[in-house]
C-alpha cells in the first residue's frame, strides 16, 4: 500500500466542513459542532471532519479521495474503528496535533455474464461471494501467473492493510501493519484446497480471478459497498496514483488500534 503517517504541525485548520450520518445523534453533534467551530462548503475547507461510525468515514474517504483534503472522524455510530473520540471542545488543538495517514484505494474491474465491463474502488478490501447455496469455483492468478487451478470455496478477498481489520479478519485472514506495503488474499470457508489459507502478497500486485462455471455457480464481487453480480472475471489492483488522507489523534493512532487487535483474544 505504501502507506505513511506524518504529524503535519503546518496543518491549516481555520475552515472546517463537517458531515455525518444521518443517526439523531451525528445530526446533533454536527449542528453543535458548526455553531461552535463554523461550518463552510466541504470544497473550501482544510479539513473535512466526519461524525458517524465507520461506514460514513468510508463513504467520506471515498467521496473526497484524491482531493487532498484530510478527513479526521469523530464516533458517533456503533464500531467506530476508524474514528478518534467525540469531543466538542479543543477541535481545533486536535486537529493541529493529528498524525495524517496517506492511503491509497484498490481498484476492481469485472466483467459480468454479459460481458458489461464494472470498475469500482475499494479502500477497505475486494470481496467475492458465492450467490447460491453451492460452492464458487474460482481460478487465482497473481501477476499473469496462475496460482491456483481451482479454489472451491464460500468466496476470497484482496484487503487492504487498512481492511485487514474489518471482513478479512472475520475470514481469519492476517492484520496488516498500516505502513506495510502488502495486500492479503484471503480464502472465505475454502474447502478445496483445504490446506490453503490465503497469501500476503505485494501491494504492486494484479489479483485476476476467474470464475469457473460461472453460469452455475453465480459469484457477485463487491468494492466496498458497490456489489456487481453475475461475475466471470474479477482483476484486482492497488491505485498507486491516487490517495486518500485520514487523520488520528497521536495517542490512540492507526498503528496502536491495529497492534490492539492483533493481540485480542
Amino acid at each position: 500500500m505504501n502507506q505513511h503517517v506524518d504529524a503535519r504541525t503546518n496543518l491549516q485548520t481555520e475552515k472546517l466542513a463537517f458531515v455525518s450520518s444521518d443517526t439523531d445523534e451525528a445530526i446533533a453533534a454536527r449542528e453543535a459542532l458548526s455553531r461552535h467551530y463554523g461550518s463552510v462548503e466541504a470544497e473550501d475547507a482544510d479539513v473535512i471532519v466526519a461524525l458517524g461510525g465507520d461506514g460514513l468515514m468510508l463513504q467520506t474517504l471515498h467521496r473526497f479521495m484524491g482531493t487532498g483534503k484530510p478527513i479526521y472522524g469523530m464516533n458517533r455510530g456503533s464500531v467506530g474503528f476508524l474514528m478518534n473520540e467525540f469531543r466538542e471542545e479543543d477541535l481545533r488543538a486536535r486537529l493541529k496535533a493529528a498524525d495524517v495517514t496517506t492511503i491509497h484505494p484498490l481498484i476492481m474491474e469485472a466483467v459480468d455474464l454479459d460481458g458489461t465491463q464494472h470498475m469500482a474502488r475499494a479502500i477497505n478490501e475486494v470481496s467475492l461471494l458465492r450467490q447460491t447455496s453451492q460452492a464458487a469455483r474460482l481460478k487465482v492468478s497473481v501477476d499473469g501467473r496462475v496460482r491456483l487451478e481451482e479454489l472451491v470455496c464460500d468466496g476470497i478477498l484482496v484487503a487492504t492493510p487498512a481492511g485487514s481489520t474489518a471482513y478479512n479478519l472475520s475470514a481469519h485472514g492476517p492484520i496488516l501493519p498500516i505502513s506495510s506495503p502488502l495486500l492479503a488474499l484471503t480464502p472465505i470457508s475454502a474447502f478445496r484446497p483445504r490446506r490453503w489459507r490465503g497469501a500476503l502478497l505485494p501491494d504492486h500486485a494484479r489479483v485476476d480471478i476467474d470464475i469457473l462455471d460461472s453460469d452455475k455457480r453465480p459469484v457477485s464481487a463487491s468494492a466496498d459497498h458497490r456489489e456487481i453480480r453475475n461475475v466471470v472475471r474479477v482483476s484486482v489492483r492497488e491505485e498507486s496514483s491516487l490517495d486518500g488522507l485520514i487523520m488520528f489523534d497521536p495517542d490512540h493512532g492507526w498503528d496502536e488500534r491495529i497492534l490492539t487487535e492483533m493481540f485480542r483474544y
